[in-house]
């Protein structure tokens, strides 16, 4: 049986009632108060419990399919996905966004924390060839679930970051600490099949594809904070971007 959700809706913003009504509905997921498997209150109980037009509702829900957070089956109705970890398209680590979805318990392991030149990395903070850059390669798991590989380069102000920080804290939280804050980044987002060494340790068979995200991060005076290039397992793993018209 459908659990119907608490949802307050407010018709004197200018935030769109379906949009509205996708943010809780998501929360409610993301919380856990709706769990993977669970039945969904279909669209018309759902509009006639919270005075919304059918479109309005159908359209909520359709969002959240497009988010793989629902499941539409023919002669099942809509269910709700199982577990993925669904990271909005702003400017937070992945460790951040395991604690905030309470998506169960984020753990890293620090593969290579070294000193040392990339051209490419160091090219992309806008800094010189051969300027020292603290090389980082990280195993982030939740639980014991291996979900990414996550590798960074970052300037010499950060090269005293240790593993211990690393394997306790998301790297932005421990760049906040020494007033590394990124505030604008550009990010690219892509596919490809994995490494046989990214395949041992994401637990994944040569046919299964990873995604990847390459990111350079700047804070508010323009200085480079970080350069990352990340792969995730992608069944496990989506990012979701939200777009307006200028």
């Amino acid at each position: 049986m459908s659990k119907p959700v608490d949802v307050r809706i407010d018709r004197e913003t200018p935030v769109p009632l379906y949009h509205q009504l996708a943010e809780q509905l998501s929360a409610a997921i993301g919380s856990g108060t709706l769990q993977p498997g669970d039945s969904f209150e279909n669209e018309v109980a759902m509009a006639e419990r919270l005075g919304l037009s059918r479109p309005t509702v159908r359209r909520a829900i359709q969002e959240l399919v497009g988010q793989g957070l629902l499941l539409r089956r023919r002669g099942l109705g809509t269910t709700v996905a199982g577990r993925q970890i669904h990271r909005r398209a702003e400017l937070t680590s992945l460790f951040d966004d395991l604690r905030r979805e309470g998506a169960g318990d984020p753990r890293t392991e620090v593969l290579t924390h070294e000193v040392t030149t990339d051209e490419v990395a160091a090219a992309a903070l806008g800094l010189p060839a051969d300027t020292p850059l603290l090389h980082l390669v990280r195993l982030r798991r939740n639980g014991d679930q291996p979900l990414a590989i996550l590798r960074n380069w970052l300037p010499p102000a950060y090269s005293d970051i240790s593993r211990a920080e690393l394997e306790s804290d998301g790297l932005y939280a421990v760049l906040r600490k020494r007033g590394g804050k990124p505030v604008v980044a550009h990010q690219r987002i892509g596919a490809r099949q994995p490494s046989a060494a990214e395949r041992r340790h994401l637990g994944l068979t040569p046919s299964q594809p990873v995604l990847t995200m390459t990111r350079t991060a700047f804070d508010a005076v323009g200085g480079p904070v970080e350069y990352g290039n990340h792969c995730y397992r992608a069944q496990d793993y989506s990012i979701e971007v939200m777009l307006d018209e200028r």
